[in-house]
């Protein structure tokens, strides 16, 4: 072989050989975390994990420096992780103590009791609005001395867009909780501030082979029930299911319910939600002793209307933690709908995700690395790299927000729902119960977890696993919660 070409073989074996371990160096940033490395690669062995993506990134939460990553640059479907860009951006945006708020208006005062124009129900986009929020509305109509309103009763919810449902939100789960439509106008059936729904219950009858019992929550005639469902033996399964038309507000409530067995409860989304928030509120009016003779429709308040009453909700650092905790889906892009309506043109998911998007770098994000559809993380277009969740989570510890972020957070294995949230169940008996401080998401073949965690010998990181393409949601979980384990435990360092 000529020189010239001994040399340029033995300079291509060189660059192999530097190539090598610097694509490896990349994957995992090894050093003194080589046992950890070890220990997670370990997990990731999992048949669960075959034909998936998997990516992980951690970091030492004083320094920002990432001792571990897989695939850490690779955009992912994040699905509730998401959360966590959303509600830094209305933390910063908006403040711990801002408040949302309800308003009622009327054309004309009124004279001997009597309101001879319209009474408006003002949406400002509140997603904690109750039924006992417009019963304290109708007392303060009430102590005005009205009694009776000869106009229509008029829903505004042009707080924000006529654009209801997300733009990837599937059509199976329009019905769902937390597919709930978004309205400048809403009410909550719970102090879960579960917007946009009601409450269904079906209680089995006395006797097998009868029609259960169903009830709606708050009551309402806004929903029309369907009951085609029959209580069963006390050894029959629970087969209950509950589906709404599209497009309606009819409620389908089939299968079987066992005698004896206890009540079933699900939560439904309705269409239209300021439509239902009026009936209630006629309700509420009704209750406190004031008659509508007109209409309840939707309307836009007119200039030169009067107020007459108000309502507002809890501060925002109080409403962050059944968003955060309990995974809020219509909290999350009410969230997204304020920031566009408060520092954009109009409360839009186009407007208000370009706001979002404006904070990017103050959160410490790239857009390269994040693409968002919505706030909640439901979209299966929504993609973030690991790496940006788990530097979102360094950043936030210096900023003002963050004791409210930080506190809103799960917290592993602690069973009080309003401190665990949606790890209440998880990690329980194991190192890192009580703490894993994190935020869990799941949709359809995907589950991640991204937060906080100190180890046993006080080494504290930010971490983010976010799984894509599996089969079996639930054994991803029990894959994310070994590799909590691990870092809770210091295992490996």
């Amino acid at each position: 072989m000529p020189k010239s070409k001994k040399s340029m073989t033995a300079l291509l074996m060189i660059l192999v050989l530097c190539i090598i371990p610097l694509s490896w160096y990349s994957e995992y940033q090894a050093g003194p975390e080589d046992g950890l490395n070890a220990k997670i690669t370990n997990v990731l062995k999992h048949e669960e994990l075959k034909g998936s993506i998997t990516g992980i990134s951690i970091r030492n939460a004083t320094t920002g420096e990432i001792i571990y990553q897989k695939n850490g640059d690779t955009r992912l479907r994040p699905a509730s992780s998401m959360k966590l860009v959303t509600g830094a951006t209305a933390l910063k945006l908006l403040g711990d103590n801002y408040r949302f708020k309800t308003e009622v208006y009327a054309d004309k005062r009124a004279r001997n009791g009597v309101l001879t124009g319209n009474l408006y129900l003002k949406g400002y986009g509140d997603p904690t609005l109750t039924v006992d929020d417009l019963d304290r509305i109708s007392d303060q109509l009430k102590k005005k001395g009205i009694r009776r309103i000869k106009g229509n009763l008029i829903a505004d919810d042009t707080w924000y867009d006529d654009t209801r449902l997300s733009l990837d939100l599937p059509w199976s789960d329009e019905q769902e909780y937390y597919g709930a439509q978004i309205s400048g106008l809403t009410l909550s059936p719970d102090t879960d501030y579960d917007a946009g729904t009601v409450i269904v219950q079906v209680t089995p009858a006395a006797k097998e082979g009868k029609a259960p019992t169903i009830t709606v929550s708050p009551q309402t005639s806004y929903v029309k029930i369907y009951n085609k469902a029959e209580t069963g033996n006390t050894d029959s399964k629970k087969t209950i299911k509950i589906t709404r038309k599209h497009g309606t507000n009819q409620l389908y409530i089939t299968g079987s319910i066992p005698k004896n067995a206890s009540a079933s409860k699900s939560w439904m989304a309705v269409e239209n939600p300021s439509g239902y928030t009026l009936d209630i509120f006629k309700r509420s009016l009704a209750k406190s002793g004031i008659t509508v003779t007109g209409k309840a429709v939707n309307g836009k308040l007119k200039p030169g209307a009067i107020m007459l009453a108000a309502d507002q909700s809890p501060p925002l650092k109080e409403i962050m933690k059944p968003y955060l905790k309990l995974s809020n889906n219509t909290i999350s892009e009410v969230l997204v709908k304020e920031a566009g309506r408060v520092a954009g043109k109009e409360g839009s998911w186009e407007e208000g995700l370009a706001v979002i998007q404006d904070h990017y770098e103050y959160l410490g994000l790239k857009e390269r690395d994040i693409l968002m559809r919505d706030g909640s993380g439901v979209s299966h277009v929504s993609l973030i790299t690991p790496n940006s969740l788990s530097n979102l989570l360094y950043q936030a510890q210096s900023k003002p927000w963050y004791t409210t972020y930080y506190d809103s957070l799960p917290v592993a294995g602690i069973s009080d729902r309003t401190v665990g949230g949606t790890l209440r169940n998880r990690m329980r008996g194991t190192p890192a119960e009580g703490k894993i401080i994190a935020k869990t998401g799941s949709i359809s073949t995907v589950s991640s977890l991204s937060g906080y965690v100190k180890g046993d010998t006080g080494n504290k990181y930010t971490f983010s696993i976010i799984l894509n393409n599996a089969i079996d949601e639930d054994g991803l979980k029990d894959i994310e919660d070994e590799i909590a384990i691990i870092l809770a435990s210091d295992e490996g360092n």
